[in-house]
């Protein structure tokens, strides 16, 4: 089943885009490649148990399994080895990524206290929009009770877009609480 937002997308938001952004062919249209989603563990990535539990909350909250990215390189100052794990890491594309958009915008950043919105100038040189959650039980699938530790999670949501214009217009189509601070 195609999940809602990308039915939008495809016949609301390109149309509008295309007059906002005066292009001419609905393929030069930024659209969302893919989203990354990466939790670091710090001083518990050396913790099995903790590693489980992190994996099983980005699970529930993507819908897919995470990998656990590990070290490449050793940093005494860090307390760091090469090859040790540093944390969990998902990349969501196609449906998935749409279904997680929806969550995000419209159940999951509401439920953060004191939220003011998110701040404009997270877009990057390569025009991708980065952000940190500082708790990963904003999300309704987690269950409270069961988390042993709240956790920040940071996600970056890769476009196609050509300049940083280009890549707010997405945003705020998607209905991003984007503030120009």
């Amino acid at each position: 089943m195609t999940p809602r937002l990308k039915i939008n997308y495809e016949k609301q938001m390109v149309s509008s885009l295309m007059s906002k952004l005066s292009v001419k062919n609905k393929h030069q249209v930024p659209k969302i490649e893919k989203i990354v989603l990466n939790m670091g563990l710090g001083e518990d990535a050396s913790d099995g148990k903790k590693i489980k539990s992190c994996t099983e909350d980005m699970a529930l909250i993507t819908g897919q399994k995470p990998v656990i990215t590990k070290f490449k390189k050793s940093i005494s100052n860090f307390k760091t080895r090469k090859g040790s794990n540093a944390g969990v890491k998902v990349t969501l594309r196609s449906n998935k990524m749409y279904e997680f958009i929806d969550r995000l915008v419209n159940i999951a950043l509401p439920r953060i206290k004191d939220f003011r919105g998110l701040s404009s100038k997270g877009i990057d040189i390569s025009n991708n929009f980065s952000f940190g959650v500082k708790e990963h039980i904003i999300f309704p699938e987690v269950n409270f009770d069961k988390v042993d530790k709240i956790r920040g999670l940071d996600i970056t949501i890769v476009t196609n877009s050509k300049n940083k214009k280009e890549t707010l217009e997405l945003l705020k189509e998607f209905n991003f609480p984007l503030t120009n601070k």
